[in-house]
């Protein structure tokens, strides 16, 4: 695609291939082998290839220009190529005349054949012969491939004749596909030339259709495998959906289908317009400058743009940080919008290519489907399609209609139609918005019975969703900068939608049974699906986008003809869209003025069914690992103790029958288990309420066989371990008899033995024992599981516990704790909040920071220090960020509520955060480290300010 004798300007900068033919020659003058003359010329190339790779690199830097970059390098290597060809050939190898048997050509294929080389990619070459090489044609690419080797270029290679290369293109598209980029270099040129012209005649003919197909189906492939979504949060540049190789399969089946041999010649082929055209050539543009940079950054050929290279990625490419959007959202929004281009063009070339073959369908559809009309629109291909071009902009309401006809009959929507969607969007106007038909027919789809993600999807896709709604077009590729959200914002969105029509289906009663059941009580359908479209919809504008998507909610709902009532409920659901979630993480569930407080910011049983529904699917909508058993157990007592309370019931008195519940059933699966029923009641009245209703039934029996065989060894404290491979996550049971500190202890061993705490549940019975549950992850997020590292867990927590070691001061005496990097690169400003309007009976405090080795150790000992009791703790981790909740008592057993202690506490709190901070700071940067010694010298060189410090 980039013509590098065209591209690469001032080249003897980079190189100066004459002068380094001579210098060459020079060297081997006076030595004789192959071996030799190697050795001579090894010091010459490398020099020369680096050289020129940092001229090419310093000019990037100054320009940005990807595209000169990579048509830089495979200039370059062009010539080394060429001079070492040349000189192999004159000296060592020599063939005045070579014969038939002796002649070969040497090509590019793949990206460096499309005039395409990365910083850091390999170098693919093809060397072609005639059907009966002489020795000759070894010798001289084995010298030319070590040669290569020697001076570090990382080479693909293959040696075959014509006719082999012909052979082998029929049986396999990936080498039908690179011969398709076969760029010539250097050797003899009729063999290129026949190579290229068997190729068009016996391979192309006859096969685009198949070729197409295949193209299309190792496109699948690839994004299925590369997670199926171009608003993936760390995408992989090169491979993922919206990615160069997208450019590449467009620009592959173009020059295969077309015969051309650059994206601008598909104008005259009427397949894509100029400006399309210029889209292609901005898309490659960007996605090539940040490729080159990436590589440039980590020095590896490194694809994927994960969180610790995104903001340098964002500050070399000059994006700045906004009101409202950091630099590194707004270059990840710039990218994310340029994957959207992509899948655009794609889209519409596929359209223009099926126009003109009229064969069959590549997109095949059950047999079910033979009618030739779909409510006015006709069918090709089994897909809805358009009779006119002109058809949206003489009618711009059709636009809305055939997405409605596409959801109600379950048919695709032909590229045809897609793409005069996307030219007629200038017709979607204040006038179109306002239409009550436009938002009738909309309302449909939003709230159709099947699948209207879909759809919604689709809508997005072709730009008709965000300039539909424009509120919604703000968050298109709104990424959210942190480890916890997956997804762009829109495709968040949309997936949550998708998940609520599931769910309303029935679809997902095993894993959601409580929000299937509840979803059809609910009175107002329309409500719910609108609060889901709106729910993140003022994310990125700086504020509250809760408080700020409620009004856009007041100003949109009347628009799409909801009344007064529904839009009220609409904009509650949208302010109060987290006050589910954050209840259940923040907040003890049994403690009766946790529900009492939300009963009545909740106040009816129909905004409660619909905030359930709604905090479902926004999690569940967050990413593939969020979810899990836990958060649905939280919410499901959340919501039917709320819904006690609001059926007339306190509190408590719903307390008591369920703590009443969680015993008999724990006393069936003892009695199954073979206990006496005297020891059944005996380990029954262990437990408080809370203890019984905190956990599940298989964890209340867990911890009575763990008592049982800790009583009948008389262990004073025992230790197990459980790994859920499926969750991530490695459960530490701890019982012991319970003491100050303990939990404190607990959470520095497990610091030490280099485990992360994710949450935990503490647990002091009747007797005086303590029954503590940390649920622990590695450093990469995964079970703790490994053998040796499970027996370094019991062996710190023993000795914590018995007082061998203090875990602070081992902490204290490691180097700097090294964050994983991609955390490394978040802030998360440390924060502490103390309420004491939360319960009645505990001091809540709430510490947010970033996650880090031994920072739950730090808070706890903290807590310790100032003579506090830890009741309960809710410990949550949102991607980098920890939210850790205590319920805490002072040493008489009171909440604290002096002012001046609390202030105390909030302090002492601040300065374990910015202690485990200073602990885990990244080495100072070369920048810093100057600045340092320029300040160090300064003060050296004045005694005043020594003595003023």
């Amino acid at each position: 695609m980039i013509d590098t004798s065209v591209k690469v300007k001032r080249q003897r900068q980079i190189i100066d291939r004459l002068a380094l033919q001579e210098e060459m020659s020079n060297a081997v003058a006076n030595v004789q082998g192959e071996a030799q003359a190697r050795a001579a010329w090894l010091g010459i190339l490398k020099n020369a290839l680096a050289n020129g790779r940092e001229e090419i690199r310093s000019r990037f830097y100054e320009d940005q220009d990807g595209a000169a970059c990579v048509a830089g390098n495979c200039f370059l290597i062009d010539q080394i190529l060429r001079v070492l060809y040349d000189s192999i050939a004159k000296h060592i190898y020599p063939a005045p005349n070579p014969t038939d048997a002796e002649i070969i050509s040497v090509i590019a294929v793949g990206g460096y054949g499309r005039g395409e080389l990365a910083p850091q990619s390999d170098v693919d070459l093809l060397f072609l012969h005639n059907r009966k090489p002489a020795a000759r044609v070894d010798q001289v690419v084995e010298t030319i491939l070590y040669t290569l080797w020697d001076i570090g270029l990382k080479v693909g290679h293959s040696t075959r004749s014509v006719d082999e290369c012909l052979r082998q293109a029929k049986a396999d598209w990936t080498i039908c596909t690179a011969l398709l980029e076969t760029r010539y270099i250097w050797g003899d040129k009729a063999l290129f030339s026949e190579l290229r012209t068997r190729f068009r005649k016996s391979i192309v003919t006859g096969r685009e259709m198949d070729f197409l197909e295949a193209k299309l189906a190792e496109r699948d492939e690839r994004h299925e495998r590369m997670g199926d979504s171009r608003y993936v949060l760390e995408p992989n540049i090169k491979d993922g959906k919206g990615g160069l190789r997208d450019l590449h399969a467009l620009y592959w089946s173009a020059k295969f289908l077309y015969g051309v041999e650059d994206i601008a010649e598909m104008i005259e082929e009427g397949a894509l317009t100029k400006t399309e055209v210029a889209r292609f050539a901005k898309a490659q543009f960007f996605l090539w400058s940040v490729r080159c940079h990436l590589h440039y950054l980590t020095n590896r050929p490194e694809e994927r743009m994960t969180f610790d290279v995104q903001p340098e990625l964002a500050n070399r490419m000059l994006y700045n940080d906004r009101a409202g959007g950091s630099g590194v959202e707004r270059f990840m929004k710039h990218y994310f919008l340029v994957a959207k281009d992509v899948g655009d063009l794609t889209r519409i070339f596929l359209a223009a290519f099926e126009a003109a073959q009229k064969r069959r369908s590549i997109f095949r559809l059950p047999a079910k489907f033979f009618q030739r009309d779909a409510e006015g629109f006709p069918l090709e291909g089994q897909r809805i399609t358009i009779a006119d071009k002109k058809v949206f902009r003489e009618s711009p309401l059709e636009m809305l209609r055939i997405f409605k006809v596409a959801n109600e009959t379950g048919l695709a929507l032909h590229p045809d139609a897609l793409t005069a969607v996307t030219r007629s969007l200038s017709k979607v106007n204040a006038a179109f918005r306002n239409d009550p038909d436009a938002n009738q027919m909309f309302m449909e789809i939003l709230c159709a019975k099947e699948s209207p993600d879909l759809t919604l999807r689709d809508m997005n896709e072709c730009g008709l969703l965000g300039k539909f709604v424009p509120d919604f077009g703000r968050v298109v590729a709104q990424m959210q900068y942190d480890m916890y959200h997956v997804y762009t914002t829109d495709e968040h969105t949309i997936r949550a939608i998708g998940i609520l029509n599931k769910i309303e289906r029935g679809l997902l009663t095993e894993e959601h049974p409580v929000a299937c059941k509840v979803i059809r009580q609910i009175q107002s359908r329309n409500v719910l699906y609108v609060a889901t479209l709106l729910h993140d919809i003022a994310k990125g504008r700086g504020g509250d986008h809760s408080e700020l998507g409620a009004k856009v909610a007041r100003k949109l709902c009347p628009r799409l003809g909801m009344n007064e009532a529904e839009t009220d409920t609409v904009a509650w659901l949208v302010l109060h869209h987290l006050a589910m979630s954050m209840t259940t993480t923040k907040r003890d569930l049994e403690d009766p003025k946790t529900i009492t407080d939300f009963v009545a910011l909740v106040q009816s049983p129909e905004r409660l069914r619909l905030l359930l529904c709604l905090t479902v699917v926004d999690i569940k909508a967050v990413g593939p690992n969020v979810w899990n058993n836990w958060k649905a157990t939280l919410l499901r007592d959340l919501f039917y103790r709320a819904e006690e309370v609001m059926a007339g019931a306190s509190a408590s008195e719903g307390r008591i029958l369920r703590a009443a519940a969680a015993k008999t059933r724990l006393a069936d699966r003892l009695l199954e288990d073979g206990w006496e029923q005297a020891d059944i009641d005996a380990h029954l009245k262990r437990g408080g309420k809370g203890y019984f209703l905190a956990l599940d039934l298989d964890t209340l029996a867990h911890h009575a066989r763990l008592v049982r065989g800790a009583e009948k060894h008389r262990d004073e404290l025992t230790l197990e371990t459980r790994v859920d491979e499926e969750k991530s996550v490695t459960e530490l049971t701890v019982y012991c008899l319970d003491h100050p500190g303990l939990f404190a202890r607990l959470s520095g061993a497990i610091a030490l033995a280099g485990a992360t705490v994710v949450d935990a549940k503490i647990s002091t019975l009747k007797d005086g024992m303590a029954l503590d549950t940390f649920l622990i992850q590695d450093a990469e997020g995964g079970a703790f599981s490994r053998p040796d590292r499970l027996a370094r867990l019991s062996a710190m927590v023993k000795q914590s516990l018995a007082g061998e070691i203090r875990p602070l001061d081992e902490l204290m005496k490691r180097a700097k704790v090294s964050l994983p990097s991609r955390t490394r690169v978040f802030t998360v400003p440390p924060r502490v909040l103390i309420d004491n309007r939360a319960s009645a009976t505990h001091t809540v405090i709430e510490v947010n920071g970033r996650d880090r080795p031994g920072l739950l150790y730090r808070i706890t000992s903290a807590l310790v220090e100032q003579r506090l009791q830890i009741a309960i703790a809710k410990i949550s981790t949102y991607g980098e960020q920890v939210v850790d909740v205590f319920y805490v008592k002072d040493t008489f057993g009171l909440k604290v509520e002096h002012a001046g202690r609390l202030d105390q506490i909030r302090q002492a709190l601040r300065y374990a955060l910015l202690e485990a901070e200073a602990q885990t700071a990244p080495p100072p940067t070369k920048h810093a480290r100057k600045a340092l010694a320029k300040k160090t010298a300064k003060r050296a060189a004045n005694p005043k300010a020594q003595a003023a410090e």
